[in-house]
């Protein structure tokens, strides 16, 4: 591969700082670096008349452009994204890479990277001398953080690149208008900040249930590559204000054991979580009066029924084990859990069931166990979640659990000074009122 950035400027140095006579033969010779025509006749000219040594700046230098490892000026660049049906093979042959070179370049791959995964709308380059002849070096990026490096002339070796990323602390805040999502992505931030802030608040504030003019405040590390955001880190602290109420979130990371505790330095963890998918809406609760949509009579509704697009994932909302996984006539394709003595629960209508999920089968919490369908009785898409204790259903969003045990007294000073640090980012962190029409307008929404 050839040198780096910093080699590069180390060898343009060097040489400029040798005697003209050395530097003559090296032209002779033919340097490393392409020097414009008037350049070198210049240098030229100095040597005939002068045996003075040439100092850094006597004249210009062109810095080269450094990408993937490469001085990419150097070369013809071509850059293109993966195709539907397309194949590392195609790329290669169309590149005048011929068969034993390509064979070769797979066998390489098997401990770096799966040929098999390169996926339609992922960028690729190709770094060649000259377009007629077969290309040097195709660069593969299966997402920022990383690319793959194919050598096509030499040894055929595939290496895969982290690329450099740093993190900077930042802080949000918001005021919601009619949704979380226009809330936060609105005001420019990434939509992946609203999923790891449900992550940190999930045990404490039910989602389905957001209300108008609710605030939130978050401090996160944003991640950048090249000086490009590339995605959010890790959500340190988040507080969330709905009514009268007031939640915090803190991070907190001793070696042993991780996760968000309050302020006091209880788990926020608890035995559930507030509901088993994501990014839904509840289209019909709890109810012993409803009046079932197809059977068209009153029939009680022992669930609460979470909409969500046909394939969205199901997660376990409590540790415990599968005591079935099966299809029936009304609940389509359904599992239910048995989480310890006292509570059971039960999740229907999947589309499918989840990797590995069969009876008897230990799951965790927030584990897939399924994906949202609408198998057995059901008008459309949804989940309908179910929930025992002690042997008889209710309704689980009017159930209470006892907090969990606080952090361990020799942990409460370190936390207590990390708790106090991020206070004072969120307090520094002021709401801003979202303009969903606006929102709504820029996305070409009526």
């Amino acid at each position: 591969m050839p040198d780096s950035f910093t080699q590069i400027l180390q060898k343009k140095q060097k040489l400029l700082k040798i005697g003209i006579s050395t530097l003559s033969a090296l032209l002779a010779g033919g340097l490393l670096f392409h020097f414009s025509a008037d350049i070198k006749d210049r240098l030229q000219a100095s040597i005939v008349a002068s045996e003075q040594p040439v100092e850094l700046g006597s004249f210009p230098v062109t810095v080269p452009t450094i990408k993937y490892g490469f001085a990419i000026d150097t070369f013809q660049v071509l850059e293109r994204a993966i195709q539907p049906g397309q194949f590392l093979g195609d790329i290669l042959l169309a590149q005048q890479v011929d068969y034993p070179s390509i064979e070769r370049i797979v066998a390489n791959s098997a401990d770096v990277f799966d040929v098999r995964h390169l996926r339609v709308g992922k960028p690729y380059t190709i770094l060649t001398k000259d377009s007629t002849q077969q290309a040097e070096y195709l660069i593969y990026e299966p997402n920022v953080f990383e690319y793959i490096v194919f050598d096509l002339k030499g040894d055929n070796t595939v290496n895969r690149h982290q690329r450099e990323v740093t993190t900077e602390v930042r802080s949000a805040a918001g005021t919601l208008e009619t949704s979380l999502w226009n809330a936060i992505v609105g005001q420019g931030l990434s939509y992946d900040l609203a999923a790891k802030m449900e992550d940190a608040l999930q045990w404490s504030i039910d989602f389905h249930h957001l209300q108008k003019n609710d605030e939130f405040k978050l401090v996160y590390d944003q991640q950048f590559i090249e000086g490009e955001a590339v995605g959010i880190g890790q959500v340190h602290a988040a507080y969330y204000k709905t009514g009268d109420n007031e939640y915090h979130a803190i991070y907190y990371d001793n070696g042993k054991t991780d996760g968000y505790y309050d302020l006091e330095g209880r788990p926020m963890k608890r035995g559930f979580l507030k509901s088993p998918v994501k990014y839904s809406r509840i289209s019909s609760y709890y109810n012993l009066n409803r009046f079932h949509p197809i059977l068209k009579r009153v029939r009680p509704h022992y669930g609460t029924d979470y909409a969500a697009p046909y394939g969205t994932p199901i997660y376990a909302v409590g540790d415990g084990y599968v005591q079935k996984a099966s299809y029936t006539n009304g609940n389509g394709n359904f599992v239910k859990i048995q989480h310890d003595g006292a509570y059971q629960t039960q999740y229907l209508h999947m589309q499918k069931f989840g990797p590995g999920i069969k009876p008897g089968v230990h799951v965790k919490q927030g584990q897939v166990i399924g994906y949202v369908g609408s198998t057995g009785l059901a008008t459309g898409p949804h989940v309908c979640f179910r929930f025992w204790k002690d042997g008889k259903q209710v309704n689980h969003l009017n159930l209470k659990f006892p907090p969990a045990k606080p952090l361990p007294e020799e942990d409460m000073p370190r936390f207590t000074e990390l708790r106090n640090q991020y206070l004072s980012l969120l307090e520094k962190a002021s709401p801003v009122k979202i303009d969903d029409s606006a929102v709504a307008m820029e996305k070409g929404n009526p």
